[in-house]
């Protein structure tokens, strides 16, 4: 058995040789090379620019944007290491880095983009926290040894996902499956465990994001209809306070607001942004709220449709070719769904600033200093 999957490496490896001998001559090489380029220098510049944000701005430095943090670091990481390792290896056909530098790469590979997902699904996790208890969310926003704690859980569970199987597998089996000139995971084909790791690294976080992003739609949906009962009561209530000479004003307020606040009740628990209750604010603060938490529920399906889209191919394909052991899935379309799952790092630091004004005020503030410049006679009323 050993064998015959040895030759089945091997002439998988000859046939990658040949086509990118054949393919990726000339024009061909240099506008992939240039393509390549371009996806590392987007990938690293964007997520620098996020971890800088973080440097530059304080008011960032808050529990929830500590995951957005984590995951511009395992996506810089890509950027800066990963791409421009396999560069070389995916135009010439042939690893020539020794077998050291290659365990490093598959260790690092798997391990930060596993932590992307993992990061994506804290993200989610804490987007939802936001919106259904949000007046225990608010108090723990400046509690950051949590999100740290939370944040450290994140790599080990990444690393404990693929780094001991890249390490020992070859130890367990007995010999290397994998060619001098080439570089892959020793499980390349068990399909038995890619199944397995791909339930913890793609359909569980998929399936646990979606369910968090339709909880908050749910919950957004319920505060709406809240919020127009108690606009219509409230409606009704004020010409009734202006004709009747005899009732109290407060009792007929009383009216309107009790069923106003069986609306609030709800959304003092699901909005980070309540503030009190006021008869003359209440009309234009409910439709404020709401409009917060649709721009999160907004963002984070934004982010999590990305994630989909990027990640679903390549781990279909991955436990399909490992099934039939590479004979009934081309490598070319493969190769297609590995950099489709690292161009979701090049993405990600373009969904913050679309989708969070908190990280556009920041980049704004990097990218545009001179903006924010503070004038000195401000600066000197705010001292008095």
């Amino acid at each position: 058995t050993r064998r015959k999957l040895g030759r089945v490496c091997d002439e998988n490896a000859n046939f990658k040789m040949l086509s990118s001998s054949l393919v990726f001559s000339g024009p061909i090489f240099v506008i992939l090379m240039m393509m390549m380029v371009t996806l590392v220098v987007v990938i690293v510049l964007g997520n620098a620019l996020v971890i800088l944000a973080f440097k530059v701005d304080k008011s960032l430095r808050r529990q929830c944007n500590y995951y957005f943090l984590n995951l511009a670091v395992s996506d810089f990481l890509v950027g800066a290491f990963c791409i421009p390792v396999y560069i070389p290896y995916i135009l010439t056909g042939r690893w020539t880095l020794g077998r050291g530098l290659c365990k490093l790469w598959l260790v690092m590979d798997y391990l930060l983009c596993s932590a992307s997902v993992f990061s994506i699904v804290l993200i989610s996790y804490d987007r939802f926290l936001s919106v259904t208890r949000a007046v225990s969310y608010r108090a723990r926003q400046r509690m950051t040894h949590q999100a740290i704690i939370k944040m450290i859980g994140v790599w080990v569970l990444a690393f404990v996902l693929y780094g001991p199987a890249i390490i020992f597998w070859e130890l367990a089996v007995g010999r290397s499956r994998v060619p001098k000139d080439e570089c892959f995971a020793e499980f390349y084909y068990s399909w038995y465990f890619l199944l397995s790791a791909s339930m913890l690294e793609f359909f569980s976080p998929f399936i646990s994001v979606a369910f968090f992003n339709l909880s908050i739609y749910l919950s957004i949906r319920r505060r709406r209809f809240h919020s127009r009962e108690a606009q219509l009561h409230l409606q009704m209530s004020e010409p009734a306070s202006a004709q009747g000479e005899g009732i109290p004003l407060s009792h007929n307020w009383g009216v309107g607001m009790k069923l106003a606040v069986k609306g609030s009740i709800h959304s003092q628990t699901s909005s980070p942004s309540l503030g009190k209750l006021d008869p003359s604010t209440s009309r234009a603060a409910q439709p404020s709220r709401l409009s917060r938490d649709k721009k999160i529920a907004k963002s984070l399906a934004i982010i999590v449709c990305v994630f989909a889209i990027c990640w679903a191919p390549y781990t279909l394909l991955m436990i399909i070719r490992a099934a039939c052991r590479g004979r009934c899935i081309q490598h070319h379309w493969y190769e297609v769904t590995f950099w489709l799952l690292w161009l979701n790092s090049a993405i990600n630091p373009f969904l913050y600033p679309l989708c969070h004004s908190s990280f556009r005020r920041a980049f704004s503030k990097i990218l545009c200093p001179k903006r924010h410049t503070t004038p000195p006679s401000s600066v000197l009323r705010a001292g008095q």
